[in-house]
């Protein structure tokens, strides 16, 4: 990190007690601060925070540990907070590669995230896991990876293009800054006893990490068996009845608040309305796209919105520090200020707004005043990691036709109906015409052409299908960013514009584009597992801005609405969904037809 290595409490607590009793001065002293508590829940005026080695050796009247080669930050008028940390979310789905994401997180008040790279996984399997942890490691931004569990999402409903078992997660448990199982998405399966979901826990546990959830499920005597496997926590939670009865079965409850879903205005309500005890509840970002970062932040914009909501600052910071450095088992290290914990310290000016204007890593200021002050390494992805789109043969128009296998003029099919900043969607029935044989869309009722190509391994399979909720009038779009097997994933209000927007997108290596009338109008490319870009922050939010207004022409209305386009193709969020193999009702885990016929 920022050439030099983080040091474990072992090598440098004697020097930590030193300081403390004055006998050695301190490399940096912050003074005249208000400490935030979270270990008490107070507000502590007038007080100074001493440190040495990258850790904390005294907090309180810290006057005695300052020596003539003491860095000393005056805090009057501030706040001294510890830093942030997101206890899960996902890399890949900011566009960044770790290292630009750490830049524009560290800049927030993100010290420290638990990401899970199972976007990644899915295209590249351990290879990619690896790629990004090790990415990681050598950052100012604390970066603990939680591995990857269910790769590909479903067994028999879709291709991603690689498969993880028990004997990678076992491995995986043994990597310094593993600290747990990524979100077991395939509930019905650890319920069930499919012996890879409980082979995959089982080491998890017997490695003494976490293991992290994913339940969005509504069967009470299924949530207590999946609690009772050894998942502790879940982030897919929308009411707040649902988080209320998970809080009560002894469950970590993630609040979510991403750049597509936002969760913390309703599920929240369990401290506002309901005021149960907070130790069990973390704030989580999930899915955090470049422009939220640039405009609204990173965890800071969660805890901002709880604050919002009516929760106490403080109560709000426990949830985006203590909380979920308890919940990984990491509190002796991180999560709070106090001697002997790592030097990650935010200085805020008003709790409420939750911008720091300085931020500390392990001692070091990395930001202050606007600015980065600390140079990050750079992390050379390999070839292989740059290659990742690999289709059959170029497409075509005919390949997006639909064959009816009625003989009339009108069929009904089941529709994908998208909701606006919701990761769910609905499965819905639209009455279509039938022209030479082909199912026309009905751009006029909002039911536009689907369809989900296999992009791994050449194979060729293309699923057609049809969504709701999007609105486009022309054009098409297209996503390698199709979680969670990442095929290409292509929309559109026609088979010429679909045929380009796909075929483009393969050229650029993947990533999003936009297409009207046979013309590129935006595009992200995306080189890295076609997921990410290997492009500075900066040059991407303008990419992206360019992707939602290009979005717009087209008609889509929506929030973010690449993000929710992104989810179509997750078999494992109800209801319906669409895969490289075919339509998914989710509420069944079984391919459904896309014309019913009785």
């Amino acid at each position: 990190m920022n050439g030099k290595k983080r040091k474990p409490l072992y090598d440098v607590s004697r020097t930590l007690s030193d300081v403390a009793t004055g006998k050695s001065k301190a490399d940096l002293v912050i003074k005249n601060g208000t400490l935030v508590n979270v270990y008490t829940g107070e507000l502590l005026s007038q007080m100074d925070v001493a440190i040495a080695q990258g850790r904390i050796a005294y907090v309180g009247d810290a006057s005695h540990t300052i020596g003539d080669n003491t860095t000393v930050i005056d805090a009057s008028g501030r706040f001294i907070s510890p830093g942030l940390l997101d206890g899960h979310m996902h890399v890949e789905s900011t566009m960044l590669t770790v290292t630009e994401f750490a830049k524009a997180a560290l800049a927030k008040g993100t010290t420290g995230i638990f990401m899970d790279p199972h976007e990644i996984a899915n295209v590249f399997g351990t290879e990619g896991v690896k790629w990004m942890h090790e990415e990681g490691q050598g950052l100012p931004l604390k970066v603990y990876t939680t591995y990857p569990s269910c790769v590909p999402a479903t067994d028999d409903l879709e291709d991603a293009g690689a498969t993880l078992e028990v004997s990678d997660i076992a491995e995986g448990m043994t990597w310094d800054g593993v600290e747990g199982l990524g979100e077991v998405m395939n509930f019905p399966g650890v319920v069930f006893g499919d012996p890879k979901m409980a082979g995959e826990i089982e080491a998890t546990l017997r490695a003494g990490k976490t293991v992290t959830g994913h339940f969005p499920a509504e069967d009470e005597p299924m949530l207590q068996a999946y609690i009772a496997s050894g998942a502790s926590s879940c982030h897919e939670t929308v009411t707040k009845e649902q988080g209320l009865l998970k809080l009560r079965l002894g469950m970590h409850l993630m609040v979510r608040e991403g750049s597509a879903w936002r969760d913390v205005k309703e599920v929240i309500k369990v401290v506002t309305e309901d005021h149960v005890r907070t130790d069990n509840i973390l704030l989580v970002t999930d899915d955090t796209y470049p422009q939220t970062l640039v405009e609204k932040g990173h965890l800071n914009h969660v805890v901002r919105r709880t604050i919002e909501e009516g929760v106490d600052p403080v109560t709000a910071i426990q949830m985006g520090s203590i909380n979920t450095a308890r919940y990984f088992k990491l509190d002796g290290d991180i999560g709070g200020i106090a001697p002997g914990k790592c030097a990650d310290i935010l200085l805020i000016d008003d709790l409420h707004r939750m911008e720091p204007s300085t931020v500390i890593a392990d001692g070091t200021v990395v930001y202050d005043s606007g600015e980065l002050k600390v140079e990050f390494p750079v992390y050379d992805y390999p070839a292989k990691a740059k290659s990742s789109v690999h289709l059959a043969r170029p497409l075509e128009s005919q390949d997006f036709l639909l064959t009816s296998v009625s003989s009339l003029d009108e069929t009904t099919v089941q529709v994908i109906d998208v909701i606006e900043n919701s990761a769910r969607t609905a499965k819905t029935t639209a009455k279509l015409q039938v022209s030479n044989g082909i199912i026309q869309p009905d751009l006029e009722g909002d039911v536009i052409q689907l369809a989900c190509i296999e992009r791994h391994q050449g194979t060729g399979d293309i699923s057609l299908a049809f969504a709701r909720g999007f609105k486009l009038k022309r054009g098409a779009v297209a996503s390698t960013v199709a979680h969670d097997s990442h095929n290409l994933l292509v929309m559109g209000t026609n088979p010429d514009d679909m045929a380009v927007a796909a075929n483009e997108l393969a050229k650029q290596g993947g990533g999003m584009i936009v297409v009207l009338d046979g013309e590129v109008l935006a595009a992200v490319p995306m080189a890295i597992a076609g997921l990410m870009s290997d492009q500075p922050l900066e040059t991407v939010v303008q990419q992206v801005s360019e992707l939602e207004a290009a979005w717009k022409t087209l008609g889509c209305p929506l929030n973010a609405p690449f993000m929710t386009f992104s989810l179509v193709a997750l078999p494992v969020i109800p209801e319906i969904r669409i895969s490289n193999r075919g339509l998914v009702d989710v509420t069944q885990f079984k391919l459904i037809p896309v014309e019913i016929t009785e």
